[in-house]
């Protein structure tokens, strides 16, 4: 880890630090590649998303096992084809990310595909190709895909999505096994899903999943939720019906704000000594990581537009905004932010980072204490997860252009969008 000497909370992620007082991805000047493509940019470090994947494969070595990154953290190709060739399976949750999976060269057989609202388009779509398993949410669409599935004199390979009940302790909006949540089938009535599922001619089934929410950063939630998985695949073989892998889903968290998530290795420790416990260590383990991943693998670079000093409130304008980084605004999430070359003898004000959009929720940052002037350039951090992926063109701005970075080497995975790009699929009225 590096830290920037005389700014608080200024600890980078693997993959960035600062050399003579310039701002790094590997061996490439952030500043360079704001110079080379203009901002805002998000910047991505291959060793990074590698580094993170590799402490999940040293925690599940020697096991039988699948990781599946959840591709609606980061979707970009050349994201999606650095972790597929790194081993990864993948976790889609429509037809458009089973048509990008494909496009990166994923095996099918190692596309699941999760979410709530499956279409019976999406469910053939899945079928004709070949996917490794569908993990069902409701009663109503094991219903539909066996129907689907029959149509097309095939068998679709299914596991339940259970929701456990459990407190993942994380924002309401990304917490996804409690009762109130829409995800998932209620603990109490897994074991009748199941044996109904095994009645159904064009079903096969293949295991059980679980996911209790994301940014988790405590290992107690995981235990819980293991604890009544394992319950519920001892009561469903028990009932006659097979088990052949466990998925227990993702959501570890990353570091934002002096976040303290265990590493994935540590946690697959813990979590693997309670498998052994309850008899299951020979299982085939599914899970599907997607924000550590790639969380602390991106940062947005954007450009100080204008100060503009009040009353109450010291505003930094920059060219960066709610479309482009929607987290601050959808769940008032913390990203630390840092200049990509630190000025001296500059005083320090305390500022509310925020963007050109037409809204007052277009924000980055409240309250940072930054010494700069109009034209530098930021690194806003830990932006590789769910933000190009939520991206939008909102006031008809265009989505930002990607690098991908490898040791020296800087490669444009996505070309900045402009305003003809975005209208190139409207059709105007006719000449009056």
């Amino acid at each position: 880890m590096t830290t920037l000497s005389g700014l608080p909370d200024a600890t980078l992620p693997p993959g960035f630090g600062y050399r003579h007082d310039q701002l790094m991805v590997e061996d490439v000047s952030l500043g360079q590649l704001a110079s080379e493509h203009g901002t805002p940019l998000f910047v991505y470090s291959r060793a990074a998303m590698l580094g993170a994947l590799a402490a999940y494969q040293r925690g599940l070595a020697g096991r039988q096992h699948l990781i599946c990154y959840a591709m609606k953290a980061n979707s970009s190709l050349a994201i999606l084809q650095t972790l597929v060739r790194a081993g990864c399976g993948l976790d889609i949750v429509s037809g458009g990310e089973l048509e990008r999976a494909l496009a990166a060269g994923v095996d099918p057989a190692k596309v699941i595909f999760s979410g709530v609202g499956k279409t019976r388009a999406e469910m053939r779509q899945a079928l004709t190709v070949g996917i490794g398993c569908f993990n069902v949410e409701s009663r109503a669409e094991l219903d539909v895909l066996d129907e689907v599935a029959r149509g097309m004199g095939r068998r679709a390979p299914v596991s339940v999505r259970v929701n456990p009940n459990v407190d993942a302790q994380t924002h309401p909006y990304i917490s996804t096994g409690l009762k109130g949540n829409k995800f998932g089938i209620a603990h109490e009535d897994v074991i009748a899903t199941y044996r109904h599922a095994a009645t159904c001619e064009g079903l096969r089934v293949v295991g059980i999943d679980c996911h209790i929410g994301s940014q988790i950063t405590q290992t107690g939630p995981y235990l819980d939720a293991m604890d009544r998985i394992l319950d519920l695949v001892e009561g469903i073989e028990a009932a006659g019906v097979p088990i052949g892998h466990i998925d227990f889903g993702g959501g570890l968290g990353i570091d934002y704000q002096g976040d303290a998530p265990p590493e994935a290795d540590a946690l697959w420790k813990h979590l693997l000594q309670r498998l052994d416990a309850r008899g299951f260590g020979d299982r085939k383990i599914y899970i599907e990581p997607g924000r550590s991943l790639v969380g602390n693998a991106g940062v947005c670079l954007t450009e100080v537009l204008y100060l503009k000093p009040g009353e109450h409130k010291n505003f930094l304008i920059v060219d960066a905004a709610m479309n482009d980084l929607p987290r601050p605004a959808m769940y008032q999430a913390f990203h630390r932010i840092v200049p990509l070359s630190p000025r001296t003898g500059l005083a320090t004000t305390t500022w509310d980072v925020v963007g050109p959009v037409c809204e007052s929720g277009d924000w980055i940052g409240r309250d940072r204490a930054l010494a700069v002037q109009a034209g530098d350039l930021l690194a806003v951090m830990s932006a590789g997860a769910y933000c190009m992926s939520m991206a939008s063109n909102y006031n008809t701005r265009g989505r930002a252009a990607e690098v991908l970075v490898d040791g020296e080497t800087a490669t444009l995975i996505r070309a900045r969008e402009t305003a003809a790009d975005q209208f190139r699929s409207e059709r105007p009225l006719p000449a009056a």
